[in-house]
């Protein structure tokens, strides 16, 4: 059986047809039960006009990224009837996502045409109440499912009954559409579940004027051309990545050429291009938008064949560098090969392979690492320089649902890894290593400013989670609601700074006798300081004070969290069941179970 991925990579994708007989074509061999798929998404579009295509183009975009998209198209202009009735098609079909694509004739009616029939006070009335009733079907959607919801603003007109003179109305006809926008943006800041597509831009960025066919909207009721489609669907991939947790991690980058124009060795220091100047400035603007990427927490390194002296020169001590060595969680300038650099990046940073992204402007180096590392997202570059801010722009690898604190500070927390390292090598042995670090875990029950990373952690975390259970925040604040359940996250902090909420455990305690631990997981950036410890001796100490006698703990296998295998035997807990799925393990909290002693834990 083939993946989606190597369907895709098989086919030539040139056009809305294309797209459709793709589309179809896994559709075909899905129900043939030909296809090996790795994660599926189930995907409900609910709107006000005609969507003929766009279910196939999501399925064969969408298995770009390896990804099954199992699509429900909602009846006919019936949105709002499907969204009320919780018995529907709609919830019955489970949806990960709802996108809500209601265009502005839909929804305004006469008002679109004639606006000015109703006078101010009313034209303020009735953007209150379209306001209100897509604010409230996004909230009959978040009572009755956990799918995130992705609800389209309206596109703001170009033409008004006023002509010139529309923007001298007091309360005009244009901003009161603006208005509609301006409202739903700022309520649904708030709605963990809810996020806006910015309809608008998407028809502004391709001309208002060009989006619609005029004579497929009278026949078919089709709002956007068909070309089109594949933009839009393209954009709804972003979100669909994004909670299929496939976000990545680290940008990969080579030097000459990529991140100044020229070679260094044979230019030298002032000879490379980078600066304020018609050679300079793409390569400047580049780093700026990198840079931007890094400070929201993108870990960036670097694979350059070059000498290293004239390289790292140019990085510490060019007037226009924007990226210095401490952006970068590890480097790599010798003339080794790029594909064996990687690898060795990817060990030192303590990532995978899967999570990296490599930008280069050699044609040949890029053909190597997409042969020999095809889990690594390789960029084409293109060989106009002035391009290449726009080609990070339409990057959705990096595009993620919430952006937390411990992202941001992703970049810092990498080079206060590399001390640890360093440290650790002139240290005797690792318990006086671990000593050294004075280490403090702050404990802390799951609240409205952790949830989002707990959930963000859950669904990314592979290595040391001992149950692999992804969970969105909608189950996150369930659980933390429930009173047959505990949520407690941990957050490490040493003397070398704070690596953020980086360990989960999820305890089903409706049984009063015993508790299951439902998920256990720690984040890589932490293994190897025995925080786990820490956390399990936290949970068995509560189960004792509450009387609890036993404490469960599952182990399912998922190839990726071998270094979790052993967690629980060597621990103290004692192996009751075992399966193909799943091994279960038994603790007695009549036993002591100590932590590490040169680890202070606080409840915070």
């Amino acid at each position: 059986m083939k993946t989606l991925l190597e369907i895709f990579k098989e086919s030539s994708i040139n056009s809305f047809t294309d797209y459709i007989s793709l589309g179809k074509k896994i559709e075909q061999e899905k129900i043939a039960n030909q296809l090996d798929i790795n994660k599926t998404i189930n995907v409900a579009i609910l709107s006000s006009s005609t969507l003929n295509g766009m279910k196939e183009v999501l399925i064969a975009q969408s298995s770009s990224f390896d990804i099954y998209v199992n699509v429900y198209i909602g009846e006919y202009g019936q949105y709002a009837q499907e969204i009320l009735n919780s018995d529907s098609n709609l919830f019955s079909f489970n949806p990960d996502i709802v996108i809500i694509n209601i265009d502005t004739k839909a929804i305004a009616g006469e008002y679109y045409y004639t606006p000015y029939t109703k006078k101010e006070k009313a034209r303020k009335a009735w953007v209150k109440e379209t306001a209100n009733f897509l604010l409230d079907l996004t909230s009959q959607i978040c009572a009755k499912s956990s799918a995130k919801i992705l609800l389209h603003n309206l596109e703001v007109p170009t033409y008004s009954p006023l002509g010139i003179v529309e923007n001298k109305e007091m309360y005009g006809y244009i901003e009161s559409i603006e208005d509609v926008n301006r409202i739903l943006r700022e309520k649904c800041k708030s709605k963990n579940q809810v996020y806006i597509y910015d309809y608008n831009a998407f028809c502004s960025q391709l001309g208002k004027a060009n989006v619609l066919d005029s004579k497929m909207y009278y026949m078919a009721d089709l709002k956007l051309k068909t070309q089109f489609i594949p933009t839009l669907c393209r954009d709804y991939t972003k979100y669909i990545q994004a909670i299929a947790s496939l976000t990545r991690k680290c940008i990969v980058l080579d030097l000459d050429n990529t991140l100044w124009g020229g070679t260094v060795g044979e230019s030298g220091f002032e000879g490379i291009h980078l600066g304020p100047t018609p050679e300079g400035r793409p390569f400047l603007d580049f780093q700026k938008y990198l840079y931007a990427l890094y400070d929201r927490g993108v870990i960036l390194a670097i694979n350059s064949k070059n000498n290293e002296e004239e390289a790292m020169e140019v990085i510490q001590n060019h007037p226009h560098m924007i990226l210095r060595k401490k952006c970068f969680s590890a480097i790599r300038i010798n003339w080794d090969d790029k594909v064996k650099n990687i690898k060795s990046l990817a060990e030192e940073i303590n990532i995978g392979l899967d999570s990296l992204v490599f930008i280069d402007d050699d044609p040949m180096n890029r053909e190597m690492v997409q042969k020999f590392l095809p889990e690594v997202a390789v960029i084409d570059l293109p060989k106009d320089s002035s391009m290449y801010v726009d080609t990070l722009i339409n990057m959705s690898y990096f595009d993620s649902l919430r952006i937390t604190t411990e992202d941001k500070l992703k970049g810092k927390m990498y080079q206060a890894e590399k001390e640890r390292s360093n440290l650790s090598k002139t240290t005797l042995n690792l318990t006086d290593y671990l000593r050294s670090l004075n280490i403090i875990i702050y404990i802390k029950e799951a609240n409205k400013n952790t949830i989002p990373r707990i959930s963000q952690l859950t669904q990314k975390t592979n290595q040391f989670n001992l149950t692999t259970k992804r969970y969105t925040e909608e189950d996150i604040i369930k659980f933390s609601k429930s009173n047959d359940f505990r949520v407690i996250s941990i957050r490490l902090i040493d003397k070398f700074g704070d690596s953020g909420l980086t360990g989960v455990a999820v305890i089903d305690k409706k049984n009063t006798n015993k508790w299951r631990i439902d998920t256990f997981l720690l984040s890589c950036r932490i293994l190897g300081r025995r925080a786990e410890e820490v956390l399990l001796a936290y949970i068995i100490k509560e189960a004792k004070m509450k009387g609890v006698r036993y404490v469960y703990g599952h182990y399912i296998d998922s190839l990726k969290n071998t270094p979790a295998k052993n967690f629980y035997s060597d621990n103290g807990f004692k192996k009751i069941d075992s399966s193909d799925e799943m091994e279960v393990w038994k603790y007695d909290t009549k036993k002591e179970y100590s932590y590490p002693d040169f680890i202070n834990y606080k409840i915070s």
